[in-house]
């Protein structure tokens, strides 16, 4: 009997290589892009900037700092509750087709927020970080590192 878990047995992370996740994660972005284009007196720099805030916050607080899995049941060893979001998809494995989506999405959000604000430095900075915040705790070096202590249990 063979009792090794496979990557696809944990439902929270399997979601992700799905056939149209992907686009359901961009079409969610350009979704929230069109209802702030909608907002009066909102300049498109602004709302470049503001869709790659949002973006970026929500993307950091679902993949980074959130733990466990809400999925238990008789699959579940309890492993998952120590591991972020991020460390799970595709079993904690680097490189993956969708860790490399993932990453590559704020990095790409970032490029058209600079060049739809024309490069203007106040929103360059903005975006910048927060670009950052989304694309460092991606690396393989911070994997299931916990900086200050900061959502270690």
């Amino acid at each position: 009997m063979n009792c090794e878990r496979r990557a696809s047995d944990n439902p929270n992370e399997s979601w992700l290589n799905k056939r149209g996740a992907w686009l359901t994660w961009v079409g969610v972005i350009l979704g929230v892009h069109l209802c702030l284009l909608c907002l009066p007196g909102v300049t498109t720099a602004t709302v470049w900037t503001m869709t790659n805030i949002i973006q970026s916050v929500l993307m950091f607080y679902i993949l980074h700092t959130v733990k466990g899995s809400p999925f238990g049941g008789a699959a579940s060893d309890g492993e998952e509750r120590y591991l972020t979001h991020w460390e799970q998809i595709d079993g904690g494995e680097q490189f993956t087709a969708t860790k490399k989506f993932l990453t590559a999405v704020p990095m790409f959000l970032f490029l058209l927020a600079s060049f739809y604000t024309q490069y203007d430095f106040t929103h360059f900075i903005i975006n910048l970080a927060f670009m950052l915040l989304c694309v460092i705790p991606k690396l393989p070096e911070l994997h299931g590192v916990r900086l200050f202590g900061i959502n270690k249990y």
